[in-house]
């Protein structure tokens, strides 16, 4: 493949582009007012090295408030006349428009009533605030102490917001959150408040700082937590064992809830941004369930495996080979798959992110419930806990998926292209997203990434982890399947271990719809590929559709569609000649 495109195309990327019209600009005043005023909300999205001075204000009024303003920006949008937008405005006005709408399914179903889940947590997202770098110096300390202040506040509301939903019985199913106050409960009882996680960035003030700066930075922070931010957490903690868990209820499906059919399909409609039903995406998980269980009997058959494909799974489960003894050999484990890719990406990619990541373990405060991995801007987290439940054949696939060219390379891409509008860099759109990381652990094969047939087989698994969740997300919110039958239909069809198995379906339970953004996702990506593929023949280029694919940032699955036509009719060129040319 030519490292440059033809000089003919290069050409045509030089020529002016279309001129902006009385439509585009109706479509900037609209969204830079309303993302001033977001900003002014303290809601938007902002890039990572960023330290906040401030948390939101999210009390019921606020949702209110916004709920009120972003239906009079969605009347706006929809008095644009899209025909006369120029072809890149309109992308930005279709990504826009599903932004505001989905905001608008949240306010309007009060999903801010409902702050916590298996997964995750509003406390937990705090703690994702003290392991920032911090790289501003002392001024971002300085930030960091003034938005310190406002956590006592902002537990506060979010507490008043839980008990607005245990009115109305919406909160998470009981047997999911089991334990997940851990981690109130820690700060709660802390004496010493450089134990506390929200000291940590006090614990490693820069060398250069004058000691008396250094000192008084550390004195201001420990008065904080020790006199604002630990009592806060006690009464947080009170509010959980005494009333909130309690009080949650025993049923598991998104059905439960008043409106429920209707809530769920909001919940559809925001992760994957497509309006399938339930039926339609139960019956997509089982079809692709059977395609990738007949892939696992050839895979099997080329492991030299004698027996069938249970007995094939438990012996990936057990036997000692396939898992790490330490946790230092995970890490390095991983470390070096994410190098091996190193090797690997110029082949597949014209355009590389300039922000490099660290791979790092996942807190322990944490860890007992959380993935196997995460990744995102600057990270490739690894989860060491419970080391019998992490199997080396798994993790290439992960780490394609969780590093690089996954969530660690796709989003630094966005965040790095001065070209898309500030709603779409830093924005986050889960079929997208998930979806292109999936798609790596596919491209893997490609790549010749996985090396024995047990790696193959892991991706595989995780393939097929990814498709049974359309069924049992489904299941469980729309077709009152029970936790037992969620946790069997992995073990039939996942090498997952049980305890992964176990924080995979508790997951679900609690974040209705999130799974279903993974596979979905993916396909898309796929189905686009396939087509430009047959389209342009000898024409495509791998790297200029993946470039062209990463350069649009995170957007809704329509419009990636409708980008891969455009692509097509470009004639598969690189979305960076413009550049090239010049």
């Amino acid at each position: 493949m030519p490292l440059l495109a033809p000089l003919a195309l290069i050409a045509a990327a030089a020529a002016p582009a279309p001129a902006a019209t009385a439509a585009d600009a109706a479509f900037d005043a609209i969204w830079q007012a309303e993302w001033a005023w977001r900003q002014s909300e303290g809601i938007a999205e902002s890039g990572p090295g960023v330290v906040d001075d401030r948390l939101p204000d999210v009390s019921a009024d606020a949702h209110a408030r916004r709920l009120t303003y972003w239906k009079g920006t969605l009347a706006k949008l929809e008095a644009v006349d899209t025909k006369r937008l120029s072809p890149d405005t309109l992308i930005d006005w279709q990504v826009y428009r599903a932004q505001i709408a989905a905001q608008i399914d949240e306010e309007q179903f009060r999903e801010w009533e409902k702050p916590l889940n298996g997964d995750s947590a509003f406390w937990s997202d705090l703690h994702y605030a003290a392991r920032g770098d911090f790289a501003g110096g002392e001024k971002d300390y300085r930030r960091y102490l003034s938005w310190l202040r406002a956590v006592p506040r902002y537990l506060a509301q979010q507490t008043d917001n839980m008990r607005l939903g245990l009115k109305r019985g919406f909160t998470p199913p009981a047997v999911i959150m089991k334990g997940r106050d851990k981690a109130v409960g820690t700060i709660a009882s802390a004496t010493d408040p450089t134990s506390v996680v929200y000291y940590q960035p006090f614990a490693k003030l820069p060398p250069a700082m004058p000691a008396n700066r250094r000192e008084a930075l550390q004195a201001e922070a420990r008065t904080i937590i020790a006199e604002q931010i630990v009592p806060a957490h006690k009464t947080l903690l009170s509010f959980l064992r005494t009333d909130y868990f309690p009080g949650m209820t025993d049923e598991l499906g998104a059905t439960r809830y008043d409106n429920g059919a209707a809530y769920y399909r909001s919940r559809i409609r925001a992760f994957t941004t497509l309006d399938m039903t339930p039926d339609a995406i139960h019956a997509l998980g089982l079809a692709e369930i059977a395609k990738i269980r007949a892939e696992m009997e050839q895979v099997k058959k080329d492991a030299k495996f004698a027996g069938d494909l249970p007995a094939f799974l438990k012996f990936l489960r057990t036997d000692p080979r396939f898992y790490p003894k330490t946790a230092d050999e995970l890490m390095k484990e991983a470390a070096w798959h994410a190098k091996r890719f190193d090797a690997m990406a110029g082949k597949w990619f014209g355009r590389l992110p300039r922000q490099r990541f660290a791979i790092i373990e996942v807190p322990p405060d944490i860890a007992p419930f959380y993935t196997a991995g995460r990744g995102g801007p600057g990270t490739y987290l690894v989860n060491t806990y419970n080391l019998s439940s992490r199997p080396l054949f798994q993790l290439p696939a992960l780490t394609l998926h969780e590093s690089a060219p996954g969530h660690a390379f796709q989003m630094p891409l966005s965040i790095e292209n001065t070209t898309l509008k500030p709603f779409r860099r830093n924005s986050y759109i889960s079929a997208f997203g998930e979806g292109w990381a999936l798609y790596t652990e596919r491209l893997g094969d490609e790549m010749e990434f996985y090396r024995t047939p047990y790696e193959r087989f892991g991706m595989l698994s995780y393939q097929a982890w990814r498709a049974a969740r359309l069924v049992i997300d489904t299941g469980i919110h729309a077709k009152g399947w029970t936790r037992d039958q969620a946790l069997q239909y992995f073990r039939e069809n996942t090498a997952l271990s049980e305890h992964e198995i176990t924080t995979e379906v508790d997951r679900y339970i609690g974040w209705p719809g999130q799974a279903l953004s993974y596979y979905l996702g993916q396909l898309a990506i796929q189905r686009g590929r396939a087509k430009a593929e047959r389209a342009l023949g000898e024409k495509f280029d791998i790297r200029n559709f993946h470039d062209m694919v990463l350069s649009l940032g995170s957007v809704p699955l329509p419009v990636l569609e409708a980008r891969v036509n455009r692509f097509i009719a470009e004639g598969g060129p690189s979305p960076y000649l413009k550049e090239l040319a010049e």
